[in-house]
């Protein structure tokens, strides 16, 4: 049935047309005996073990996507996920007991799309009757250490869209089944929590974490996920899995298996079934030794297995049917096929309190010295790129919305947000911006990124046209940050849209590489502009090699409207003589109205930052060294440091250079100093006129390995914060949690590895505080990062590895590329930012945001047309500080997709962490929005109509107050962390 819903006022009732229709599938019918009503009968006073037939696939590892859905490059790894699909489904109808789950719609889909009619009726009936379940049923199972939380939301909303609008509500998963991420991060149980799934399942945790929890039978608990949001909004049920996600020892039955065959002929010689049921009572017996329950779960399968899935099925049925067959002599093992929801189903109807978990399961590690830290930086570059192309694509989205359907078919082509959509989608995958993947493959990832943006080009060059009334051109420079710009470089005469996706209005600094020395800018209202033309650097020529020609750059400030566009004409007066050069040495000190940062003049290095408004001041000095990774040739142990593992050979990393050359620009527009710490590291401090952060620009490559020592390089800030060995990361890039050098909140641990044991995913923002002072670094892309010091926070910024670290992908880190062939340079900026702790976030919070969505400039050559617009905002008004418009998309065509986020924690501020109230009717200025109808997170359940397990903490609470309502259908109320999803009834205006 298709549900209809929409919350409007009579009179508009009146007016519209259609309705709106929640894309649940026609097909689904009350009678369908899916989900928790297909389970299989258990026997109450045995132990039941649920055996649960997967296969998992990642989207892209030692293959690319493409490869491993059609079993191409089986030399490198034999899969083809095709055929798994294919063959599981054929094995499925053949005995109704049997059960398979699937997991990555970005798979299944393809897969879908190639089958006829006749078998997408067949596997719409496996899904109807439970046989076919789908868990997690994101486009792909994200990494939960290096992705944002706002393009996880996307990847997920992407692949429970299509289940839904394909199967209806027997499409919709009620499990979160994360069984080979290395690490969990609070944020995406949060987020899980808020999606609807009952539960969450995974395969990897520490070692040591999982030696106590095995003898105090904790490997099932009550994860609540946020300290913000009211319980039981971000509790999450969490089950730790027996075996990773493979079968258990002596029981893989794939093709890519050793383990022999149920032989159950008894004039066999080799006759066998005795020898393996007894070896499975006692596998199940010693599981059950440390769990809760009379119910154990086992995984049967593992990486790209069920190609050939009658192996499987023809084993399990046989195990099934001789292991219950002992009952009959006694013995109380009950083994059935089963689904993760029905051994979920189970353990809620054992009706017992669950242990309480507030932290998160980070760092991971698989034995002593073995710290799955290292990809918290690996492939530095995708990570910025994967960024950066998340901005793009919020942008993307919002001017489709704004442009209305000319933005899809305009002057400039055919456009589309979809190819973005599922290129990014791709890239949350645990083998992608993770940066574990072969090389081939992470260029696979990038190369769909870059296909995706061409695509969006389109989509925005039409949307910014129908918006400005000018059908003019549209330049896109996508190496701004190398100083490379063909039109800027030669043009006389040119236009800057300056498009903003944050819902706040911004002010931001712009360099566009230049080969003139005078210039007039003047702004949407005509007004002059002040400018600053400066040499390029030293660094940058080198780095941009060839691609690139300008001298200068010119930079000025820009300031654009809330979710929406402002345009700067610039032309040149002069070519002549280049600006006055850098100044040799160092400054004693950069300031603008805000900020101070002090250099010592004897190394050229950062001596002390200043907050002037505040006036508050530390100590800071900032320096680059190197870890010298492990080869795995020492006593302790074999292990290398690789592309998962960081492993340094020595807590006392190398410094790069104890001083730096230096210097300096001092204009009205931006001050800097210009460092040069050797051949493969330089940075640059920047302070500009009205920021309120000290950037530091550094770029660090190619890492040499010609000493053959593989290098892992970090920056180190060290200060006169008292921080008592106490440093604060975000999850995800949201909620913000504590950690403590050398300690685990639920075990106590022993520390082998002082200095990968201690580092942290550092998504967004990392800082450290005292009763005074609060140092916050916001980063550009995700990082590793710990306070290995008191007082002091360092960050890891590049990798270069000479040796695999066995743990599957069989290549060294070791980055090369046609342009850089020496090894791979990276350049990112840190901000930071200086303040007293209780109003620290309100500076944090929205300069990450703005480097997470960063303005989008677009340049026209020539001049524009007399009727032009010059300036727009999608929006009525500015929203308040404390609410991120998080997504404006297009949903179908009446529809758009909204989502609202509260961005402070409760404890935060002062000011912003109190609930606020946003209308809707008065949000957009094109848009006449005419109904509203609220969703779950990941958008495919009514709000209303979600309904999770409860399940009962051991600690004793007080029941908590209801929460109150919003003061009408139009006004809603966000409480501090919380996202509000809505799908909105729009019109143009």
């Amino acid at each position: 049935m298709a549900i209809v819903r929409l919350q409007v006022v009579a009179a508009l009732l009146l007016i519209q047309s259609g309705v709106l229709s929640f894309p649940l599938s026609q097909h689904f019918h009350e009678t369908s005996s899916c989900g928790y009503k297909s389970c299989h009968a258990t026997m109450p006073n045995m132990l039941n073990v649920h055996l649960v037939p997967h296969t998992h696939d990642d989207v892209g590892w030692l293959k690319t996507v493409d490869q491993y859905y059609y079993g191409d490059r089986n030399d490198i790894q034999h899969a083809g996920v095709q055929y798994i699909l294919d063959s599981v489904v054929d094995q499925l109808l053949k005995n109704p007991d049997r059960r398979f789950i699937y997991v990555e719609t970005a798979f299944f889909y393809r897969w879908w799309k190639q089958q006829s009619s006749g078998m997408q009726r067949i596997v719409k009936q496996l899904v109807d009757e439970g046989r076919l379940e789908f868990v997690n049923g994101g486009w792909c199972m994200s990494d939960e250490a290096t992705t944002h939380y706002s393009a996880v939301i996307d990847q997920m909303t992407m692949g429970l869209r299509f289940l839904n609008e394909t199967f209806g509500a027997c499409g919709r998963p009620r499990v979160a089944w994360h069984i080979d991420p290395f690490g969990h991060a609070r944020e995406h149980a949060s987020m899980f929590a808020q999606m609807g799934y009952d539960g969450f399942f995974f395969g990897r945790l520490d070692y040591q974490d999982r030696n106590r929890r095995m003898v105090d039978k904790d490997q099932e608990l009550l994860w609540r996920a946020s300290d913000s949001l009211t319980p039981p909004m971000a509790d999450l049920f969490t089950g730790i899995l027996p075996n990773g996600y493979n079968p258990p020892d002596g029981f893989c039955w794939d093709q890519s298996c050793d383990d022999p065959p149920i032989r159950d002929d008894p004039d066999l010689e080799d006759y066998n079934v005795n020898d393996v049921v007894s070896r499975f009572l006692e596998t199940a017996s010693a599981q059950s030794l440390v769990y809760k329950t009379k119910h154990i779960i086992m995984t049967m399968g593992s990486d790209f297995q069920y190609e050939n899935a009658n192996l499987w099925y023809k084993n399990l049925d046989k195990l099934i049917q001789y292991v219950n067959a002992e009952q009959a002599n006694g013995s109380r093992v009950n083994v059935l096929y089963s689904t993760p929801s029905c051994y979920l189903q189970e353990l809620h109807r054992a009706n017992l309190t669950w242990a309480l978990k507030t932290d998160d399961f980070f760092p991971y590690a698989d034995n002593a010295h073995d710290l799955w830290t290292g990809y918290f930086t690996s492939r530095p570059a995708l990570k910025r790129y994967e960024r950066l192309s998340n901005s793009y694509l919020q942008t993307c989205n919002q001017l489709e919305v704004l442009g209305g359907p000319v933005s899809r078919e305009g002057p400039f082509g055919d456009g589309d947000s979809q190819t973005m959509k599922k290129a990014m989608a791709v890239a949350q995958h645990h083998d992608a911006v993770s940066g574990t993947e072969k090389q081939h493959v992470a260029n696979d990832y990038a190369r769909r990124l870059a296909n995706g943006w061409q695509h969006c080009q389109v989509l925005v060059s039409n949307s910014l046209a129908a918006l400005s009334g000018s059908s003019a051109k549209r330049v896109y420079c996508d190496n701004l940050n190398i100083s490379v710009c063909p039109l800027t470089e030669s043009s006389n005469k040119f236009s800057v849209n300056v498009y903003n996706p944050l819902a706040r209005p911004v002010s931001w600094p712009v360099r566009l590489p230049v080969n003139g020395t005078a210039y007039t800018i003047s702004d949407a209202n005509g007004k002059s502009v002040d400018f600053q033309v400066v040499p390029v650097s030293k660094a940058t020529r080198e780095v941009r090699k060839d691609r690139g020609y300008a001298v200068n750059e010119l930079v000025f400030q820009v300031q654009a409207p809330p979710l929406g566009y402002s345009t700067y004409s610039v032309s040149l007066l002069q070519r002549g003589p280049p600006p006055a050069p850098a100044q040799h040495g160092t400054p004693l000190a950069i300031r603008n109205k805000f900020l101070q940062a002090t250099f010592d003049p004897e190394t050229g290095l950062l001596d002390s930052l200043s907050n002037l408004e505040t006036q508050q001041t530390i100590k800071l000095t900032q320096n680059f060294y190197w870890y010298n990774a492990s080869d795995g040739n020492n006593m302790e142990s074999n292990q290398p440091s690789g592309a998962y593992i960081f492993r340094p050979n020595s807590s006392n990393p190398f410094i790069i250079s104890s001083t730096a050359k230096t210097e300096s620009i001092q204009t009205s527009v931006v001050q800097e100093v210009r460092q040069w710490f050797g051949p493969w590291v330089s940075q640059v401090v920047r302070l500009y006129a009205d920021s309120k952060a000290l950037e530091l620009e550094w770029t660090v490559g190619p890492l040499p390995i010609d000493d053959n020592l593989g290098k892992e390089v970090i920056t180190r800030l060290d200060t006169s914060i008292k921080s008592s060995g106490i440093f604060y990361t975000d999850s995800n890039g949201r909620e913000v949690l504590q950690r403590k050098k050398d300690f685990r909140p639920t075990w106590n641990l022993k520390q082998s590895e002082p200095i990968a044991g201690n580092y942290y995913p550092v998504n967004s923002r990392a800082y450290i505080k005292d009763d005074n002072d609060q140092l916050t670094v916001v980063t550009d892309r995700s990082q590793g990062g710990s306070s290995i010091h008191n007082g002091s926070l360092e960050i890891m910024l590049h990798r270069r590895l000479l040796y695999d670290d066995v743990r599957g992908v069989g290549e060294p880190l070791n980055e090369t590329s046609n342009e850089y062939p020496e090894g791979l340079v990276v350049r990112g900026r840190l901000l930071l930012s200086l303040n007293p702790p209780p109003s620290a976030a309100d500076a944090h919070r929205p300069l990450a945001q703005e480097v997470v969505l960063q303005p989008l400039l677009t340049f026209t050559d020539g001049d524009l047309r007399p009727n032009t617009r010059l300036e727009f905002s999608g929006l009525q008004a500015a929203l308040p500080p404390a609410v991120h418009l998080l997504t404006v998309s297009q949903w179908d065509r009446y529809s758009v997709l909204l989502r609202l986020e509260h961005q402070f924690q409760t404890w935060e501020s002062k000011e912003h962490s109190q609930p606020v109230t946003v209308n809707l009717q008065k949000l957009f200025s094109t848009l006449e929005v005419l109904g509203v109808s609220e969703l779950n997170l990941s958008a495919n359940q009514w709000k209303d109509e979600m309904r999770r397990m409860d399940w009962k903490p051991k600690t004793d609470e007080k029941p908590l107050p209801k929460p109150s309502g919003d003061p009408s259908i139009w006004e809603v109320t966000l409480k501090p962390m919380e996202i509000r999803t809505f799908l909105l009834r729009v019109s143009h205006r």
